[in-house]
């Protein structure tokens, strides 16, 4: 438990490392499978598909993003009912683009609204992701990303994917943007 809390800690001290291109981030985008999931898929039958888990602390920290004004989507090779109805109709992201994996279409209807890539930050964790990840201004990936991935990438975090480390670049940004934290109060 230790080690985790000094991980945690030293976000702050990452978030002031990369400071200078967090800053300019005003997209964020996820790939879904591997990222804001553990990148098991599920047969859950005719009705549903395939289906995936996620995190409860990603999809609040995509949800924080939001509010503080930046613009938040996914990219996904994969679709299904359960991706649609987690990212677009409960958690109602900004973009959200399923089924295709040249993810540089996404990229490109994302840049076409005027975008430059160093405003835009990227995690994912497969070849496909590649050429995005070289274009933008912030990349991430998970340890368990192939090394070309990792090599090419800004963070690698500490977290496994689906294990919330969604939530652990986020809190970067936080960090590095300042975003104050909106607490409930009694």
């Amino acid at each position: 438990m230790a080690k985790a809390l000094d991980e945690k800690k030293s976000l702050r001290e990452i978030a002031l490392k990369f400071e200078g291109k967090l800053s300019k981030i005003k997209v964020c985008l996820f790939d879904i499978d591997g990222i804001l999931t553990n990148g098991t898929v599920t047969w859950a039958g005719e009705d549903i598909g395939f289906n995936r888990s996620t995190h409860a602390l990603d999809g609040y920290g995509l949800k924080m993003l939001m509010e503080a004004g930046l613009k938040v989507g996914v990219i996904s090779g994969g679709d299904g009912f359960g991706l649609r109805k987690r990212f677009v109709d409960v958690l109602k992201v900004n973009f959200a683009f399923f089924g295709n994996e040249d993810k540089r279409e996404a990229f490109k209807k994302i840049l076409a609204l005027g975008y430059k890539d160093d405003e835009i930050l990227y995690m994912g964790d497969e070849f496909i992701d590649l050429p995005i990840m070289k274009r933008v201004g912030f990349s991430a990936t998970v340890p368990n990303a192939s090394l070309e991935i990792q090599e090419c990438v800004d963070y690698i975090t500490y977290r496994e994917a689906g294990d919330a480390c969604a939530r652990e670049v986020i809190d970067l940004i936080r960090y590095a943007q300042k975003i104050p934290l909106k607490l409930l109060e009694f």
